[in-house]
């Protein structure tokens, strides 16, 4: 009878536990169920936030590339305005510069004409005048050279006959003639210079050679071109080489 009563007992314990059991399960559930529910709510509410963000994104990135491409359209034209900006300073840069040359040549022949009134002549007259200035002045530089070439001729008929006339006659070279020796010839004794006519060089005149202040040789010009002379080598005078290069200077210098 009590193992009746225990096992009646235990039973009934077992029914009570799993009515238990399933209250508190069913309790888990229904509260699963809910935390499905908001859970999946939520989910819904963030996708449509995610769709809504993306596209939101997807439109600032358009405007991001369409406000780049603006930007790189805008540096452009504006270097090309820089570069036309730059060009129209150097058109007008060169423009003043023409504009101050043109008013330059203005003034000047306004001058020019002022002086032209101020004669009294009419320019085809002042031309005229030019004209024979010019011509004028050729034949005076002309006359001049004439005369230079009769006053060496001159002198040197002088010279000449002084050396026929005056015994032992020394021929006055230019105090300041200076030279050097261009060629030398040891076997027939005579050099040549680069000092002649245009010089001041006349026949008969005698020259020292010396070399770094030392006496070489002593000649006499034997022919005498318009910028070079011949000259032998007094017998006697000749102390050392003459090697070209050699300085020559007047042995009888005039007196000024």
């Amino acid at each position: 009878m009590l193992v009746r009563i225990a096992l009646i007992v235990a039973i009934l314990a077992g029914l009570a536990v799993g009515v238990l059991n399933f209250v508190q399960v069913k309790d888990k559930i229904t509260t699963l169920q809910t935390n499905l529910a908001t859970e999946t709510e939520a989910h819904k509410k963030f996708e449509g936030e995610y769709t809504s963000t993306r596209a939101a994104l997807d439109k600032t990135n358009a405007v991001l590339k369409e406000t780049q491409a603006t930007l790189a359209s805008t540096i452009e034209q504006m270097n090309k305005a820089v570069e036309e900006a730059a060009a129209q300073t150097k058109r007008a840069d060169k423009l003043t510069e023409d504009l101050t040359k043109t008013r330059t040549e203005r003034d000047t022949a306004q001058d020019n004409l002022a002086r032209y009134t101020g004669t009294g002549y009419s320019p085809e007259q002042i031309v005229n005048m030019g004209k024979q200035y010019k011509s004028l002045e050729e034949t005076l530089n002309g006359q001049r050279e004439e005369n230079k070439l009769l006053g060496q001729k001159v002198v040197k008929l002088q010279n000449e006959i002084n050396v026929y006339k005056i015994p032992d006659y020394s021929v006055p070279l230019p105090a300041t003639l200076k030279g050097t020796v261009l060629v030398t010839d040891p076997k027939w004794n005579f050099v040549v210079v680069n000092i002649g006519q245009d010089q001041g060089v006349l026949e008969h005149g005698e020259l020292l050679i010396n070399r770094n202040g030392r006496l070489v040789a002593k000649v006499r010009v034997r022919t005498v071109e318009k910028d070079r002379s011949v000259a032998n080598i007094l017998p006697g005078w000749q102390l050392g080489e003459v090697m070209e290069g050699d300085q020559v200077v007047p042995a009888h210098p005039a007196s000024s």
